[in-house]
């Protein structure tokens, strides 16, 4: 339970202000079909998460749960960093056209920019040292969910009203204070290993 609730909370704070959040605004601006859109980021999210937690138990299984700790300590320490440094969407030209339909495309779409982003590093940080896999996928894709569900609904006024630079300090503070608890042995026993 540590897992899921560890990895919804986590996904859904840096998800704040992240490009796959502004992403979610545009596809709901460009198509006004909320539906289709949340069914293609779950879809993707799913998709990406998982292979993201894979990834994270293989390098743990393939490292070692010494040297593990000190990668998950410094990836901690350095997303908490990143937080600080807001996203925004590189152009227009992020979200393809409709050609393939609003589910397809925002499928396609999500799955692209969520790779490499700070909540597809953190599924990885999280699946490296939860156990159960599912639990930290499960609540990766909650979190996600969590954030973008009310801006494909309510997009332009819910981001007006989000300190979003307050939200991005919580996180890096939870990120930091990870970080150091990993660094210094704090909750090994739940490590898959």
């Amino acid at each position: 339970m540590e897992a899921f609730l560890l990895s919804t909370g986590i996904v859904a704070l840096a998800e704040m202000g992240d490009k796959t959040q502004l992403l979610s605004l545009v596809l709901a601006a460009r198509f006004k079909r909320p539906w289709p859109i949340l069914w293609g980021i779950l879809a993707a999210t799913l998709l990406n998460h998982a292979l993201a937690g894979a990834a994270g138990a293989w390098v743990m299984a393939t490292v070692g749960p010494t040297v593990m700790r000190w990668v998950l300590g410094l990836s901690f320490i350095a997303m908490a960093g990143w937080m600080l440094i807001p996203d925004k969407l590189d152009d227009d030209d992020a979200v393809p056209r409709r050609q393939f339909g609003v589910f397809a495309t925002t499928t396609w779409a999500f799955f692209l920019a969520e790779m490499g982003d700070k909540t597809q590093i953190a599924t990885v940080a999280l699946g490296a040292q939860y156990a159960p896999l599912v639990a930290v996928v499960a609540g990766t894709t909650l979190g996600m969910m969590l954030a973008n569900a009310p801006v494909v609904f309510f997009g332009d006024a819910l981001t007006r009203r989000v300190p979003i630079k307050a939200v991005h300090v919580v996180a890096a503070l939870i990120f930091a204070a990870l970080g150091v608890l990993a660094l210094l042995g704090v909750g090994s026993s739940f490590v898959a290993g």
